[in-house]
């Protein structure tokens, strides 16, 4: 499969990446080794030494550096060996490993997998709500056997909501919700706003509501490239105009492990302004959110790959639905970045070979 290469791609929550174990983690049909150094600083390594190819993610982490369990080689933060037990101890000019940009912004290591020349951490999306100095941040993380498209495709079309999960997330107002679409350069939302709705008692429940309440619901997702989103989410009284009481901050990460599994990050941020009580709102939303995630959505998502395989989604003439805008749109948007990429490989292999005459 070919992946988007230059972007920022999540590669685990800042609390798996830790100081005194080395994190195997394979994105993109690479395996990674992910670590912190002497100054706490989040790396990303291949996770292969090019000696004897062992899986550094076996080793140790000695004073910052990661060292191979097989024959003791060090590797630093900059893939360079800096360590050789052997003989003299002098250190090959190959002994080195790639060595991935990470940047740690937002409760998360991200990596880019693509040209390191082309690694800007302005081009991270803005995550505020999951600020770890501002706000109160539960994470959690799945692991579905499904194409990490797919999983875009469940939360840019919230319609499904109704359907799939009738008891938890969704009732018979989501139907006849006003809907919308919009691109903004790669960005792409989807603005969904119910009325008059009476919500499901899980729902009722994170919004302090009683089962007598009717409301209007506004959920509006926010695609970056290659699968980061935001849902924001409110409620107010029914009739009352939306998006006047602070929003719920919701995040959903997709990173391909291949072109059929996905590593699945999700959480729930809220402002510590809001007091101690905001850090048990948190935890209680992701631990709530987790169920119908686990018990519905991955099912369902996994059934479709098995149904798909490994066809090209287009192909198989997919039917199109109302709600089917912003997940469309956001994979032409996906497609048409993967095809400039592929221009871009192409026309430096024409420059090499010109070169090479």
């Amino acid at each position: 499969m070919t992946y988007l290469r230059n972007c920022w791609y999540v590669a685990a929550w800042d609390s798996e990446v830790l100081s005194d174990k080395p994190l195997a983690r394979t994105l993109l049909d690479e395996k990674i080794v992910l670590f912190r150094d002497a100054n706490n600083t989040a790396v990303a390594l291949a996770d292969r030494c090019p000696h004897r190819f062992a899986p550094l993610s076996m080793g140790e982490l000695c004073q910052g550096n990661v060292r191979c369990s097989y024959h003791g080689l060090q590797f630093g933060s900059d893939g360079k060996c800096v360590h050789n037990p052997h003989g003299n101890g002098i250190i090959p000019a190959t002994a080195v490993v790639r060595a991935y940009p990470v940047v740690e912004r937002y409760s998360v290591i991200w990596i880019w997998m693509g040209d390191k020349s082309k690694a800007d951490d302005a081009l991270i999306p803005e995550y505020r709500g999951l600020d770890p100095e501002t706000a109160y941040v539960a994470k959690d993380y799945l692991y579905a056997k499904a194409n990490y498209v797919l999983e875009t495709d469940n939360i840019m079309d919230l319609s499904h909501i109704e359907f799939l999960h009738p008891e938890t997330l969704g009732s018979d107002a989501v139907r006849s919700a006003d809907s919308s679409v919009e691109q903004i350069g790669n960005t792409v939302w989807s603005r969904r706003l119910t009325h008059n709705e009476s919500l499901p008692a899980f729902v009722q429940q994170a919004f302090h509501l009683g089962p007598d309440d009717r409301v209007d619901r506004w959920m509006d997702v926010r695609w970056d490239p290659p699968a980061n989103m935001l849902l924001l989410g409110g409620v107010t009284p029914t009739g009352t105009p939306a998006r006047e009481t602070p929003s719920v901050n919701n995040v959903h990460f997709f990173t391909p492990e291949t072109a059929s599994t996905t590593h699945y990050w999700f959480a729930f941020g809220f402002p510590k302004s809001m007091g101690e009580g905001a850090r048990e709102e948190a935890q209680r939303a992701t631990a709530g959110v987790r169920i119908p995630f686990e018990t519905e959505d991955l099912p369902m998502i996994e059934a479709q790959q098995k149904n798909l395989k490994e066809v090209n989604f287009w192909d198989e003439k997919p039917v199109l639905l109302a709600g089917d805008a912003a997940a469309v749109r956001a994979r032409r948007v996906l497609d048409g970045l993967l095809a400039k990429e592929a221009e871009e490989r192409a026309e430096r292999r024409d420059v090499c070979n010109v070169e090479g005459r």
